[in-house]
């Protein structure tokens, strides 16, 4: 089967260079049925599993469309490129034509293509290298943002974000969900402003930057709805314990589900979180609660059981 799709692709190559040929008769090169045939080569190398081959013939089926002027088409032959480096598990390179297909679209007037296939390629090589998906999705997200879709551009700055705090880059994170919260109050999604709020409250702790925490919460306060929202109130508790050292209160709020349950990052900066100098410690009670209206304490046995974090 392998070998007959080989054999299919050189006929089509053969073909395709015939189409390049001039003549007395024939004057200019036919670049249309040129990448036409390059590309049914492609896809036969594919389907024989020979994606060296298929990604030399996708890129000279993206050069007769360059001569043909056809822009985009010439664009998704090289995002199909990268795709068979991306079988060869190439990822570096992958991406590299990805990136370039993507300035093809937005060459061609198309920056809606362009920024899927930057998400694209955001996830293929997140698995691998964090920096770089960050930056695919930081720049999908500003292509977005210029075409005003902005539920699109602020989906992606939420993982650009959350990757940031994966990388313990908690500067950059605070920057980027700010913006984010800037995108959900425009479109006056406010009950993702309150999470926005939150995750920032504890991005800052963790820098231990107490003052631009507290002031994430007032500057929420004109959200409507937030002021004595569950959000609202967990960090009012959270900001206070934090402030009189109180690690019992911190650690109550921390490993309470409202944070527990966020996404994954910021559920791990919750239950990460500590009061500076207290050593990590909880506070003992003055006495030990019997059955109250707290129940009983969590252990350390119970933070374990989100030690890698929550799926």
């Amino acid at each position: 089967m392998a070998a007959q799709k080989i054999n299919e692709a050189h006929e089509h190559m053969a073909k395709a260079e015939k189409c390049l040929k001039t003549s007395m008769t024939k004057w200019k090169p036919d670049f249309d049925s040129a990448a036409s045939e390059y590309a049914k080569a492609a896809v036969c190398f594919k389907n024989a599993k020979q994606y060296d081959q298929a990604k030399d013939a996708y890129l000279k089926e993206a050069e007769y469309h360059t001569e043909n002027k056809t822009l985009f088409h010439a664009a998704k032959a090289i995002e199909q490129a990268g795709m068979m480096m991306k079988e060869q598990k190439k990822m570096p390179e992958a991406i590299q034509y990805i990136e370039k297909a993507c300035m093809m679209y937005m060459e061609n007037g198309t920056p809606d293509t362009a920024a899927m296939a930057l998400d694209r390629a955001g996830k293929l090589i997140e698995p691998i290298n964090l920096e770089k998906a960050v930056d695919l999705y930081q720049k999908a997200a500003g292509v977005f943002e210029n075409e005003d879709r902005l539920r699109q551009a602020v989906e992606l700055l939420g993982k650009a974000s959350r990757l940031l705090v994966r990388l313990r880059r908690l500067d950059d994170a605070a920057v980027a969900i700010q913006k984010e919260k800037n995108m959900y109050k425009e479109i006056e999604n406010f009950p993702m402003c309150f999470k926005k709020t939150t995750a920032q409250v504890l991005i800052h702790l963790h820098r231990v930057d107490y003052v631009a925490a507290d002031k994430c919460v007032r500057e929420s306060y004109s959200l409507p709805g937030y002021s004595g929202s569950e959000d609202c109130l967990a960090m009012e508790t959270l900001l206070q314990g934090y402030d009189e050292q109180d690690e019992d209160q911190v650690y109550r709020v921390c490993n309470s589900p409202l944070l527990k349950y966020m996404d994954n990052d910021y559920a791990k900066l919750a239950i990460s979180l500590r009061v500076p100098g207290g050593g990590g410690k909880k506070k003992k009670a003055a006495a030990a609660p019997q059955g109250g209206a707290g129940g009983e304490p969590a252990t350390a046995d119970d933070e374990d059981d989100y030690e890698g974090g929550l799926c």
